[in-house]
């Protein structure tokens, strides 16, 4: 009985170890050409400028690479590569309480990223992403910056990820 299965087994086995297409459980989908990814320091171009958000960002994005895919990080441009500015960071209110101040703001981090893909130009891509994070005004954006920054890229980095290697 066992040598039956066996013989049924093997063959589903051969088969399904001569896919192509690399899935991972991230849902990601990343062709064998790619090796390599590259992401080059986003500039800071908004108006309104948090000094670790540029090196925080890039650094975010080069963590969830190497975390969540097969790709080398390389300093030349890779395979995979990205580049990026910062165009927007601003705080704006949301609610208004009764003697007109403000008791709810949003912050704001606008980033626009160029995606190029060796294997499969077609999947190439320059795009904006927004994201924000709503906080107490009261409390004042320089008690909570860091945090919600933290929170910002978190979203952005997973919505430039999904992008370039889920296909959403």
């Amino acid at each position: 009985m066992r040598i039956i299965l066996l013989y049924l087994l093997l063959p589903v086995f051969i088969i399904a170890t001569g896919c192509t297409m690399n899935y991972s459980f991230t849902g990601a989908s990343i062709p064998p050409q790619l090796e390599t990814v590259s992401v080059r320091d986003f500039d800071n171009r908004a108006p309104v400028i948090y000094p670790p958000l540029s090196q925080e960002l890039t650094d975010a994005l080069k963590d969830m690479f190497q975390s969540r895919t097969r790709l080398q990080l390389v300093n030349d441009i890779g395979d995979a590569d990205f580049e990026g500015v910062i165009e927007q960071y601003r705080t704006q209110p949301v609610s208004v309480e009764a003697d007109e101040r403000a008791n709810l703001e949003r912050l704001t981090v606008t980033v626009r990223v160029s995606y190029q893909n060796t294997a499969d130009p077609e999947l190439d891509f320059d795009s904006s992403f927004t994201r924000y994070e709503d906080y107490d005004a009261r409390a004042g954006l320089e008690a909570v910056e860091a945090e919600l920054v933290k929170k910002i890229i978190s979203q952005l980095t997973q919505d430039i990820y999904n992008r370039a290697f889920v296909n959403w």
